[in-house]
């Protein structure tokens, strides 16, 4: 089977791909994994580290072809705020969850979830059911290009303020939390 093993980001093609695959968010962060593109070609994604895809990538094959990444439309909630400074604030509490985002111009979007919804009503968002492609931002301790499961990393937190409770906490000397549970499996190197 052949195999895609580099990637060009947002590729401008000059010449029409091979063939496309229509992925979505979950199957764009791969490293390796045997597709099947609208067209019928089939490879094996074999890339050295996991690569966090977008739509317009070009994954680029043994023999020189491309294969155009399309992101697939998805289950999301668009959030829009009451103006910016109160959009803002509804995305610092979906980044302290670890939720992904996708940042619009004029609001955020995150997978569908009922708990994540009736609190940014509580926090007096307008929440609107759509299905779109889900391209959410990278996040602080990707690399640029890599993508990682929360699963199963490390990664460092410098002191950041819990004001409020929640099923997420870290030890730092801002928390206020007597109980403290981690809500997945990685390692925090505090600093």
């Amino acid at each position: 089977m052949i195999r895609a093993t580099q990637v060009k980001g947002q590729h401008r093609f000059t010449e029409a791909p091979a063939d496309t695959v229509v992925l979505d968010f979950d199957d764009r962060h791969r490293r390796r994994m045997a597709m099947t593109g609208t067209r019928g070609l089939a490879f094996l994604l074999d890339l050295e580290n996991a690569v966090a895809l977008r739509g317009g990538d070009a994954l680029v094959l043994e023999d020189g072809r491309l294969v155009e990444v399309v992101a697939a439309p998805e289950s999301l909630l668009e959030i829009r705020g009451q103006d910016p400074h109160h959009l803002i604030r509804v995305g610092w509490h979906l980044g302290n969850r670890h939720l992904p985002t996708q940042i619009m111009a004029k609001g955020l979007r995150i997978r569908r979830d009922h708990v994540i919804e009736a609190m940014v009503k509580g926090l007096g968002a307008r929440v609107i059911e759509i299905e779109a492609p889900f391209d959410p931002e990278g996040g602080a301790y990707a690399d640029a290009g890599h993508a990682h499961g929360h699963d199963d990393h490390a990664h460092d937190h410098v002191a950041h303020d819990h004001g409020h409770s929640h099923d997420h906490h870290h030890h730092d000397e801002h928390c206020d939390h007597p109980d403290h549970h981690h809500g997945h499996k990685h390692a925090h190197d505090h600093k």
